[in-house]
């Protein structure tokens, strides 16, 4: 039985007051309107809700029931109300932001940033590789997350940029390559690699590089970690490769040989990822805000 809330509104306050004329000053309507609402509202419910007595009203069984469930359903939509007015503030809420492992470093200033100026604000991040955070995206698990670019074209994901560096090889002292500043995909032809599992972007970007220059590359090791992966390559099983600001955070620096990849350059470029057919909710689009001002 579909009820309309405005006309409950009306009765709950006319059984209140006893009053039609009261109702009506209470609500500033006319007391027609008032008397239309109710008599829809009788309508509806299929019984009489109001016995007239001169200018005073009371209540019929039907209409007790009808004024105790009715209080309690408009209590609900008001609550609502507020809740929506509060998230719409930002007062208190929820987020979850898809993050790959490798690029969480970077987030700890806008973390920081965020939670000072939403305190109530629940933020949560979900670590995983970032095909896997451009997927629930996409399927809407996630609002809002990141990964390297370039990424997923067929989900056609909103995409803005925030980072971008050059990738580098990381190695054995002893690989080959180590003696140069730089280094090409065609010089790895033959090198032991360890890479990140499949699921990373960044293996995506060289598989793809890999295969455009028609090599097979002949990875020993994968592993999600890449601090796993760089004492892999001080410990001789072969050649990794990451983003340069991953190479001032490693321990095994002085173990390594270092070059920046060429022929192709390639660069790790790091961006926002949202829906753009889909609702972002004021969490959401704060999170990019603040993002954004610390971020660039």
């Amino acid at each position: 039985m579909p009820i309309d809330i405005r006309a409950l509104r009306y009765f709950v306050e006319t059984a209140r007051l006893k009053s039609f004329t009261q109702a009506a000053s209470s609500l500033y309507v006319t007391q027609s309107t008032i008397s239309k609402m109710v008599k829809q509202l009788e309508d509806e419910v299929g019984q009489p809700l109001l016995i007239r007595e001169g200018k005073s009203v009371r209540l019929t069984d039907v209409g007790r029931v009808v004024y105790d469930r009715g209080q309690e359903a408009l209590g609900v939509v008001h609550r609502l109300t507020l809740e929506v007015a509060d998230l719409s503030s930002l007062g208190r809420g929820q987020l979850t932001v898809g993050i790959p492992p490798m690029v969480n470093l970077f987030f700890s200033p806008a973390v920081s940033a965020f939670r000072k100026r939403y305190p109530n604000l629940q933020l949560t991040l979900s670590e995983h590789g970032g095909q896997v955070v451009e997927q629930q995206v996409a399927n809407g698990e996630l609002e809002v997350g990141a990964t390297v670019l370039p990424g997923d074209t067929g989900l056609a994901l909103e995409t803005r940029q925030f980072a971008k560096y050059p990738i580098w090889a990381v190695g054995p002292h002893r690989a080959a390559w180590a003696s140069g500043r730089t280094v090409t995909l065609e010089a790895l032809r033959d090198e032991p690699l360890v890479m990140l599992t499949d699921e990373f972007s960044l293996t995506r970007k060289l598989r793809q590089a890999f295969l455009e220059a028609r090599i097979e590359p002949q990875v020993v090791a994968q592993s999600g970690h890449w601090d796993f992966l760089a004492s892999m390559a001080a410990a001789g099983l072969g050649t990794t490769f990451l983003p340069e600001p991953l190479l001032k955070r490693l321990e095994t620096r002085d173990k390594l040989a270092v070059a920046r990849l060429t022929e192709p350059t390639m660069d790790w470029a790091l961006a926002h990822i949202w829906s753009p057919g889909r609702y972002l909710s004021h969490a959401a689009r704060a999170w990019l805000e603040v993002c954004e001002e610390v971020m660039g």
